[in-house]
């Protein structure tokens, strides 16, 4: 009876293995008779069948980030994407009702913003996608960016693209004070041409230069990134940059200024250019010594007294020049190398008489090149080295403009967070 039962169940078995090759020979499509399962049978799966029965897409939006998420990034921290689909439209729009442009990719299964969102702002998403069947599906969302009150933002020197002197250190300044400092420096990445081993300097909570050991290579070329989206400061402060830029170091050109005989030379890769007669400070206000940076370069400026501390009993600048010719900023605390048209010519290498700065024979308007104002101001790029010695007074702290050269090299690694 066993042998019985087993040989019924053996030709149930066939007979049923015999029905699936024969109903899956016909779900192929034969020429006698249409199949009674279009394309179906066991291989539908079962979010297929169930849209089937609802008529409802299989189409599977998501998008990041979550609905009324507030803090949100503003560089890559928006994104859709679809499963079983394709995106047919995506439309983002700001609280004002700019619509914010962006791209779906090839194959249709993504979009992102083109560019970076503002900070602070509240957008709307709206997309739709379709599956197979031409069936739609909707999502949509809504978020708030990171706030300015919120986060931090990096302004550098140099600049992108520019073109600067030897001594041209990567400054950054925050707008808020930074806690983390280790994380802030550990995303900051500088690769140069020449090899040099570049280090991070904190100079206070908002302040971050980084420099070589000694002065740049001529002719490096040199490649920040500032990778501070999301990137937690402390203090309940993130970051929302996320920055490349450039820079070229020229030829190297580095100044002397000897106080003591009123003479300056240029020399411009290991050659002297030319000796020029200078007035550096007088007596009572002597020039700093020490190393300093062309860090800012203009044809004309105004130079009052009392922006920087020399007043009269009345309170008024002890001097104020409207029209300051080729003027080439070294310091913060306002020392300048500029041209002088209101001093005797007889000042320019016999004598010095300014309230700080060094001065070259120039002339009211900055239109004359013969002069040694306009002469140097032409020669001149941002980053290069003036370097003055033999004055009375001490030397220029290294924080006091872009001048961290005169700090030995294990104290500006001591004050690298890594």
């Amino acid at each position: 009876m066993r042998d019985g039962m087993r040989r019924k169940g053996l030709i149930a078995t066939a007979a049923l293995l015999s029905g699936v090759l024969t109903l899956s020979a016909c779900g192929g499509g034969g020429d006698d008779e249409p199949s009674g399962d279009q394309g179906g049978g066991s291989e539908q799966s079962e979010a297929d069948r169930a849209a089937e029965e609802a008529d409802t897409s299989t189409a599977v939006i998501s998008i990041t980030p979550e609905n009324a998420a507030d803090g949100v990034g503003i560089n890559d921290d928006v994104r859709v994407t679809v499963e079983d689909g394709t995106l047919d439209e995506v439309v983002m729009t700001a609280a004002e009702g700019a619509e914010v442009a962006g791209t779906i990719s090839g194959d249709g299964t993504s979009w992102a913003p083109d560019a970076q969102l503002d900070r602070g702002t509240r957008y709307e998403l709206a997309v739709r996608a379709s599956d197979g069947e031409g069936r739609a599906a909707h999502e949509s969302r809504s978020f708030t960016t990171v706030s300015p009150d919120s986060s931090f933002t990096g302004y550098f020197t140099p600049e992108d693209g520019e073109t600067v002197g030897v001594g041209m250190p990567v400054s950054l300044n925050f707008d808020k004070p930074i806690e983390d400092r280790a994380a802030i420096e550990a995303a900051v990445e500088i690769n140069s041409s020449s090899g040099q081993e570049i280090v991070g300097h904190w100079f206070s909570d908002t302040r971050l230069d980084f420099r070589p050991e000694d002065y740049w290579q001529a002719n490096t070329e040199v490649d920040v990134s500032l990778n501070f989206d999301g990137l937690d400061a402390g203090g309940g402060i993130v970051g929302w940059q996320n920055r490349s830029f450039d820079f070229t170091v020229g030829r190297s050109q580095i100044s002397t200024v000897d106080a003591e005989s009123h003479q300056m030379e240029v020399v411009r890769d290991g050659e002297t250019l030319r000796t020029i007669p200078i007035s550096a400070g007088s007596a009572e206000n002597p020039t700093y010594n020490g190393i300093m940076v062309i860090s800012e370069k203009l044809k004309e400026t105004r130079m009052n007294g009392a922006t920087v501390g020399f007043t009269d009993d009345d309170g008024e600048g002890e001097y104020d020049i409207p029209d300051v010719p080729h003027a080439m900023r070294l310091s913060t605390s306002g020392t300048f190398i500029h041209g002088n048209y209101w001093a005797a010519d007889s000042v320019f290498g016999g004598s010095n008489t300014s309230h700080g700065c060094v001065g070259l024979a120039d002339v009211q308007g900055a239109d004359d090149p013969e002069q040694d104002g306009a002469w140097f101001f032409d020669q001149s790029l941002r980053g290069d080295i003036v370097t003055v010695i033999n004055s009375p007074d001490r030397e220029i702290q290294p924080d006091n403009g872009l001048n961290g050269w005169n700090m030995s090299w294990a104290d500006w690694q001591a004050g690298s967070a890594l």
